[in-house]
């Protein structure tokens, strides 16, 4: 396989396994969440209330995904939305007394998972590793052309 393939079918298969895994250390702990809303409620507890729309930008979701997600997490009691007083159309997103309960919990399977995946790697290589999403990431932004 050419490198320029490998690199996308990685790419690819690592993000996938990567859902799943945590999805399923989540489970395997009596939390039924998915990585994405995980990523939602730690984006509220880090910077507490917060619109869709700067959770999107947080996440780099696009706005329809997160409202999926936000639907999810409020079904589960974790968050409420609560309409912006200034402007009714703008929801604001709190989380509840729920979401805060599981934040220690939570946070620490997240952990836990992330250790257990990059156990045995090197940091110099997580470092690199990380340098080398972050020119990838960089080179995937789409400039708009004059």
């Amino acid at each position: 396989m050419i490198l320029n393939k490998k690199v996308g079918v990685f790419l690819n298969l690592v993000h996938c396994r990567f859902k799943v895994y945590m999805s399923t250390f989540f489970q395997n702990q009596g939390f039924d969440l998915t990585p994405e809303q995980f990523l939602v409620l730690d984006t509220l507890w880090d910077d507490g209330v917060q619109s869709q729309q700067e959770i999107a930008l947080k996440i780099n979701k696009d706005k329809n995904s997160v409202t999926k997600l936000i639907d999810a997490l409020e079904k589960k009691n974790f968050v409420q939305r609560v309409a912006y007083k200034q402007d009714r159309r703008l929801n604001l997103i709190h989380i509840t007394e729920n979401g805060l309960k599981i934040k220690d919990k939570v946070t620490e399977i997240a952990l836990d998972a992330t250790n257990s995946i990059i156990r045995d790697i090197p940091v110099e290589d997580l470092y690199t590793f990380i340098k080398v999403l972050t020119k990838m990431s960089d080179n995937m932004v789409i400039k708009e052309e004059n």
